[in-house]
């Protein structure tokens, strides 16, 4: 039996959920709705990558580069250092380049709606800094204008990624109702799915985690009740949140 090779998350608590971390070179789709939390923790594994001396790349396709940069570092999470060093990459896909500080970004996709440019921008950047963790910041934003397409452009970055060794986080959003995942087709491509809700019950939010799919390793099939704090996501792997008519239980 091959030792399977494990990406640390970072997350506290995710790793125990996932049999001591990520399978490598695994694409997982990180599926929620707003305020979730899935910016945070595709940040939060990211940067725990750079202090673990793994490179990576962050494509935003929702934010300015700097507003991120700076809601980065309010976690305590400074990449500029990283970005010096060549170990960390920020890929522009949200200004089209437009705006003086844009003009200053190394990574800039002009056209979100030219796969093919797009596609290449973020393999350029993946191999200037040698990434071995993506995360794609959402993947929705490709496939709201055209639904259609949206499996061949996950299967040309699963193939880009994969080739590379790289270990990625798509981040998809849904709407608050939605039971899937975000777009038809984007499920079947990943190699994990984990989804993060945020649920009123009796006029309370409660935060939870659900592992879906996780291909090459055992998971835990529980929902699990999460917290965002300054220091990022924490899981608590030992509680199970159960909802019920008379609100929500944690076993």
């Amino acid at each position: 039996m091959s030792v399977i090779e494990r990406v640390k998350s970072g997350i506290h608590g995710f790793d125990e959920l996932v049999n001591g971390g990520i399978p490598k070179r695994n694409i997982v789709l990180l599926s929620g709705g707003p305020g979730t939390g899935k910016t945070i923790f595709g940040w939060q594994f990211l940067y725990y990558g750079l202090t673990l001396g793994e490179p990576g790349i962050l494509v935003t396709l929702e934010e300015h580069p700097v507003q991120v940069r700076r809601e980065m570092n309010a976690f305590g999470w400074d990449i500029r250092k990283y970005e010096e060093e060549g170990k960390f990459a920020i890929v522009d896909a949200f200004t089209g380049g437009i705006g003086e500080a844009a003009k200053r970004e190394r990574y800039v996709v002009k056209s979100v709606d030219d796969m093919g440019e797009f596609i290449d921008v973020v393999r350029t950047a993946l191999k200037d800094v040698k990434a071995e963790r993506a995360v794609i910041d959402s993947v929705s934003t490709l496939y709201l204008t055209k639904p259609s397409i949206a499996r061949n452009v996950v299967m040309q970055l699963k193939r880009v990624l994969s080739g590379l060794g790289v270990t990625a986080i798509l981040v998809s959003q849904v709407s608050v109702t939605e039971r899937g995942f975000g777009g038809p087709g984007v499920e079947h491509a990943a190699d994990g799915i984990v989804r993060l809700d945020l649920d009123e019950v009796n006029g309370e939010l409660v935060r939870s985690i659900i592992i879906w799919k996780m291909r090459g390793t055992k998971h835990d099939m529980k929902r699990h009740p999460f917290e965002i704090t300054d220091k990022g996501i924490i899981i608590y792997p030992n509680k199970v949140v159960k909802f019920s008519r008379a609100g929500v239980a944690y076993e």
